[in-house]
């Protein structure tokens, strides 16, 4: 089972179409409607024009010291990605505020990270959007 984080809290999985891996992803039409999981090595540029109609894309993070899905993230939302976007495995509570910036909406952990991080831990810091550096700096 895995929890959903968002602003608000946690929240239960609510996508029941299931993932196509990247590689298997068709581009055309039959895409449409579709969520892909993408591999925390994958580079986003390969992936433009490809993503019309994507429901979703679910980025991998294989441990909490590999940063490279927010660099994925980052891109897909300069590539014009405007569908849902989700940070999936070992994202800590720390690292929810950069998950936002980055252009993820939410991220999905396992049951047992929100056991050892519950959802209070995640809501400190859910006012990403007034805590960032610069913000700070223009203000």
């Amino acid at each position: 089972m895995s929890v959903i984080v968002t602003d608000q809290g946690f929240a239960p999985d609510d996508w029941e179409a299931g993932y196509t891996p990247l590689q298997n992803h068709p581009s055309d039409e039959a895409g449409r409607g579709l969520a892909l999981d993408v591999p925390s090595d994958t580079d986003p540029v390969q992936m433009d024009g490809k993503l019309g109609g994507v429901a979703m894309i679910r980025v991998d993070f294989p441990s909490f010291s590999d940063g490279r899905g927010f660099t994925i993230a980052r891109q897909l939302r300069r590539l014009g990605y405007e569908g849902r976007l989700r940070a999936k495995g070992h994202v800590i509570a720390d690292q929810y505020a950069m998950a936002r910036r980055a252009g993820f909406d939410e991220v999905e952990i396992d049951d047992d990270l929100a056991a050892r991080q519950p959802e209070d831990q995640w809501l400190a810091r859910a006012k990403w959007q007034a805590h960032d550096y610069q913000s700070r700096l223009r203000g």
